[in-house]
């Protein structure tokens, strides 16, 4: 039942997170901004993929899709106060794209400037249409028929149907635990936080990554549904706007399963913010998210060397 709930939440995301970000801004075709810090993943090239990487603008952001091959991309901080905690990013889109400078990079750099070593994860995506005029046609059709019988890839058991991407999250894990000393960071302190689909992929890597084993975690404005909490599971931070049109009305039985596992857990309900707030500047109060998150941080001791 736990895996049944996973993937509803997942089939939800990606019949409406796409949609919902194309009705408000146009997307505009860019070339793929230089990465050069960018480490290539060695979980190799998405299987049967035909599309290859591409890029757009939106909203004053940049997005990429169809990403075929993993990637993950350092922003470490002043060694003077690096605290030795770490942070993998996971952006968000819907599992069809990902929101780069949003939920990605700004996120990192934010967090470098606290003392933390963020590791930005660009992780492999379900292929679309190479053209932005075909992606919005096919996500337009996938979002009419709304539901699980919408999107025929995902399956009942998430640990399979997204096998691409937590491999991906897995292998950002092991990078950066196998190259700690060089980038001063504590191979068990290292945790992860994701946005939308972000949060999901963090979810999943938390109980189906095996080896990953988040010390903390980040769930922002990801689907709450209730599930098996095991007995070591790390503490969670989690930010959720009331009005988000996704996830607002769904209840919030992961805080609950949370604590009754008597597992630590922070949960921020703001009443306005929609989806996909992250690292954009609003005049609601879940523009304040970073800061709490910040204090959940300090709180924990992750801020300290």
């Amino acid at each position: 039942m736990m895996m049944k709930k996973i993937a509803a939440a997942l089939t939800l995301m990606g019949v409406l997170a796409a949609p919902a970000m194309a009705q408000n801004d146009k997307m505009t075709p860019i070339a793929a901004p230089a990465q050069p810090n960018a480490i290539t993943l060695n979980t190799g090239e998405l299987p049967g993929a035909s599309v290859k990487e591409s890029w757009h603008s939106q909203y004053g952001s940049v997005f990429a899709r169809n990403v075929t091959v993993a990637t993950l991309t350092p922003f470490l901080p002043d060694p003077a106060k690096a605290s030795g905690a770490a942070v993998i990013v996971a952006p968000g889109g819907g599992f069809r794209t990902l929101s780069m400078n949003n939920e990605g990079w700004d996120v990192a750099t934010a967090l470098a400037k606290q003392g933390v070593a963020a590791f930005v994860l660009k992780y492999r995506l379900i292929q679309t249409p190479a053209d932005l005029d075909g992606f919005n046609r096919a996500m337009a059709e996938l979002f009419s028929k709304g539901g699980r019988a919408a999107d025929t890839s995902v399956q009942e058991e998430p640990a399979v149907t997204f096998a691409p991407q937590i491999a991906d999250a897995r292998a950002a894990f092991a990078l950066v635990r196998s190259r700690a000393q060089e980038w001063k960071v504590d191979p068990n302190r290292i945790g992860m936080i994701g946005f939308s689909a972000g949060a999901m992929l963090t979810m999943v890597t938390t109980l189906h990554g095996q080896d990953a084993k988040p010390a903390f975690i980040g769930n922002i404005y990801g689907p709450l549904m209730s599930l098996k909490v095991p007995a070591d599971a790390p503490p969670m931070f989690v930010a959720l706007a009331a009005d988000d049109p996704l996830f607002g009305n769904g209840g919030y039985g992961l805080i609950d399963s949370w604590r009754s596992a008597k597992r630590p857990v922070e949960f921020h309900l703001y009443e306005q913010g929609g989806h996909g707030f992250g690292m954009y500047p609003k005049t609601t109060t879940s523009t304040g998210w970073f800061d709490a998150w910040v204090r959940w941080l300090g709180m924990h001791g992750y801020l300290r060397k």
